[in-house]
């Protein structure tokens, strides 16, 4: 009895890890849908910071993952649904809050603005290796931190260095371990699927 070898997936150049699915709209759908409540169950993992009205959360994790693996279009998509749906009072911010009346919703806006990037680079390429993922997520981050330190700022009235010490120095360490868990994860995904950077 012989065995036929599976046979060798050919990826086309601009592939991410969701066009790996099979291609239709309710896929599309799926995705954007589960990319928002990946985010808004990974922002419930939040703890206080002292001193700063921003949590630790696992929401910018999520969001930079949804944006790697969907691309920047659906990524886009994904977190425009979770800040749209939040705002309107679906309590899946950080802590269980909603609304945008809050100082840290410049995060969430920044969220939206890092996965569009973050999916732009991973069509490219950018989360088959370990150092082009950790890149990646390093820029990713900043590009939150871009949007959401200034409008912590002025949401509290606060220097822009007053800004940065509650809301971007205490988030540094854990950023390092999220990007490391990146860096593990997506290149992993890729050698699962045949692909490598």
């Amino acid at each position: 009895m012989s065995t036929a070898a599976a046979p060798v997936r050919t990826l086309r150049a601009g592939t991410v890890l969701a066009d790996l699915l099979p291609s239709s709209r309710v896929r599309d759908v799926a995705l954007v849908v589960g990319g928002a409540a990946l985010t808004g169950l990974a922002a419930q993992l939040s703890v206080p910071v002292p001193g700063s009205p921003v949590p630790v959360s696992g929401q910018t994790f999520a969001a930079l993952l949804a944006g790697t693996a969907l691309g920047a279009r659906r990524g886009f998509l994904a977190l425009a649904l979770y800040a749209v749906a939040g705002m309107a009072g679906v309590p899946w911010f950080a802590q269980g809050s909603s609304g945008y009346a809050m100082p840290s919703f410049g995060y969430v806006l920044g969220m939206l603005l890092a996965a569009t990037v973050v999916g732009a680079l991973a069509r490219r390429g950018a989360d088959r290796s370990v150092l082009r993922t950790a890149g990646t997520m390093v820029l990713g981050s900043a590009v939150v931190y871009a949007v959401g330190v200034p409008y912590l700022a002025l949401a509290t009235g606060m220097s822009l260095g007053q800004a940065v010490a509650a809301g971007l120095t205490p988030f540094l360490i854990g950023d390092a371990l999220k990007a490391a868990l990146a860096m593990g994860a997506l290149p992993a995904a890729w050698k699962l699927v045949g692909r490598k950077g």
